[in-house]
């Protein structure tokens, strides 16, 4: 069984818990352990929003054309 681990997040330099069930979810998706804190991560991702980089609406959510 895995046990909390301790991160340097990346961009703001804060230390924070990575949980062994994190770890375990993160595991589970195949995902890599993150390099940024919760906190950064969510102002990363509000700031791709507002630049039209989200959503799964493709490239700016230019939506199709039927012709």
């Amino acid at each position: 069984m895995s046990q909390d681990k301790d991160l340097t997040c990346k961009e703001c330099g804060q230390t924070f818990t990575f949980t062994a069930g994190e770890q375990e979810f993160f595991q589970s998706r195949g995902f890599s352990e993150p390099i940024r804190c919760k906190t950064c991560r969510d102002r990363r991702k509000a700031e791709k929003a507002e630049q039209g980089f989200g959503g799964g609406g493709g490239f700016g959510g230019g939506g199709r054309r039927g012709w």
